[in-house]
């Protein structure tokens, strides 16, 4: 492999680093692009309606006629998400394992992609022949079956992207990684090794999926009556350990949640899901079992459960609420600046009556790797060069120190940022340039038609409100017709506010009338004067500034 000498060897990550989610690399070999992933991230706190953000792939637009491939590591949607708005744009194949192309063309028909998809299915030991280098793969670890790494063979070396992992040692056959494989490819010569960083903080092993089985079981046998278990969507080692569990203790399992459903469905098809034939019952039937026969398999819309759990403690959701005696298990990490709305949720859920396992017995572990599995996979590969990849910048350092302890050198890693150009030349590595890069919003089906304007504004509503100042003058007469009536919204309770009501009334008045007298005016001047005094006025008399908006028609 590798039968050619490559004159330019270069990755740039178009998401990835920095941030959990929306994890898009891309491998330039000569004049070939390849892309690894094409995944979503959930919108931030700060994202007010925003459904979810995908990377900005003008860089691959305007070299779409290099792109050669795009590889999928696995089926979660922080790496399969953004599918569909990259084939909108290239129409290149889709290689990936059976599962992963199974759970992306599901996704593509959710968001209601037109066009036509290559998909080609590969398995872990099958060779991809490309022009300039061959591609190669390796089975891994990860809370989703037919999870692969991916290499990149070039006459430097070998680039590997490790994808997902861990390394848990009583991972039954569907989730066995390939060490010897991974030793094999470590032995060929790695240029590069790209690597998972998400639990680089964390001290240790990963906690094996063997003591979650066990602490599922006895879990279920100790709840006294119904049990509702949430989980992610696609997290399928998960859903497998509580049919196990429920099967063992003689209970039936009901399936809510569209997500959940859709990946069950495909999972159970495909044969990554091993369940009993009487096991699972619709969920309208739940009321012929007694509620210790129980379980509940959920998760939300979205493929997370923490807001459907809000909303059945609320009594709000429309198939099942919280009654006095259910055991809650959270089988779920909350996803990245949502610790606080778990918290709030788990008081609503011990309120509503229900005893809720969650953090402190295993019921959930992670499925990444942690500083001794991190360890590990650098020891197998010997890579000549280190990025650390698919984590927050704090992440990345963690990663990159335990690189230095096993012996590399401070020139042998590299931390670039999203969009950096980093380059393989005469044995150093470097960052050589800049592509565009950062963060396209999704808002319904807008894309990339929400930014950082759109969203300070929708900020400032969140906070103080809006006020909405209609003014209708004449032509003729330069007079007021009707008006000024201020409507407000969010900003103060207009019935308990009359007299501030009256006194902006009154200001606008005035500064219409004011600028009316004058032989000229211009309306834009009109506006931004009603703006800046209204909003001096109301700061002062409220210490708020709602967002102010003049509207002056014309008769």
């Amino acid at each position: 492999m590798g039968k050619k000498k490559n004159n330019s060897i270069k990755f740039i990550a178009l998401g990835g680093l920095g941030e959990i989610g929306k994890n898009m690399y891309l491998v330039e070999v000569d004049k070939d692009i390849f892309v690894i992933d094409a995944g979503l991230m959930f919108p931030e706190e700060e994202m007010l309606g925003i459904d979810m953000v995908i990377p900005d792939i003008t860089y691959l637009r305007e070299n779409k006629d290099r792109v050669k491939a795009i590889f999928l590591t696995h089926g979660h949607e922080d790496h399969i998400g953004a599918l569909s708005y990259l084939l909108e744009n290239i129409n290149v194949p889709v290689y990936g394992t059976k599962l992963t192309l199974a759970l992306a063309l599901a996704k593509l028909k959710e968001q209601e992609y037109k066009g036509k998809a290559n998909f080609i299915e590969i398995d872990s030991n099958d060779i991809i022949e490309m022009g300039s280098a061959d591609i190669s793969f390796f089975r891994t670890n990860h809370s989703i079956p037919d999870s692969i790494g991916v290499c990149i063979h070039t006459s430097e070396g070998v680039i590997v992207y490790t994808g997902d992992f861990k390394f848990d040692q009583a991972a039954t056959t569907l989730y066995k990684p390939e060490i010897r494989k991974m030793a094999s490819i470590g032995e060929q010569g790695v240029l590069c090794l790209l690597s998972d960083s998400t639990e680089a903080e964390k001290p240790g092993y990963t906690t094996s999926e063997a003591i979650v089985t066990r602490e599922l079981s006895n879990a279920f046998y100790n709840a006294p009556g119904r049990i509702i278990a949430a989980c992610f969507a696609s997290d399928i080692n998960r859903i497998q350990h509580i049919f196990d569990a429920a099967k063992e203790n003689q209970r039936k399992v009901a399936v809510v949640g569209k997500s959940l459903e859709r990946i069950y469905h495909i999972a159970l098809d495909l044969g990554y899901l091993e369940v009993a034939d009487d096991l699972i019952i619709p969920i309208n039937e739940i009321k012929d079992y007694e509620d210790k026969d129980l379980v509940i398999l959920m998760t939300g819309s979205q493929g997370e459960p923490i807001e459907a759990l809000q909303k059945m403690a609320k009594q709000s959701h429309k198939l099942l609420n919280i009654q006095q005696g259910d055991t809650v298990l959270i089988a779920a990490s909350p996803l990245r600046g949502s610790e606080l709305f778990l918290a709030k949720t788990v008081d609503m859920l011990l309120r509503a009556g229900a005893n809720v396992i969650s953090g402190k017995r295993t019921v959930h572990v992670s499925s990444h790797g942690s500083q001794e599995e991190l360890k590990f996979m650098i020891n197998l590969m010997q890579p000549k060069f280190f990025i650390p990849v698919h984590g927050e910048y704090r992440m990345l350092m963690a990663h990159r120190k335990l690189a230095l302890e096993l012996g590399l050198d401070e020139e042998q890693i590299c931390i670039p940022d999203s969009g950096d150009v980093v380059e393989w030349k005469d044995g150093t590595i470097s960052i050589t340039g800049k592509v565009p890069s950062g963060n396209v919003l999704v808002d319904g089906i807008g894309v990339g038609d929400v930014g950082n304007i759109v969203l300070r504004d929708r900020k400032l509503l969140s906070q103080d409100g809006i006020l909405i100042v209609v003014v209708t003058l004449t032509k003729q007469e330069k007079k007021i017709a009707s008006g000024p009536e201020i409507i407000s919204r969010g900003f103060v309770y207009v019935r308990e506010s009359e007299k501030l009501m009256d006194h902006s009334t009154k200001l606008v008045k005035e500064i219409v009338e004011r600028n009316i007298a004058k032989d000229s005016f211009d309306w834009a001047s009109l506006k931004q004067e009603i703006r800046d005094e209204l909003n001096r006025f109301l700061f002062d008399k409220t210490k708020r500034r709602p967002m102010i908006l003049p509207i002056i028609m014309e008769i």
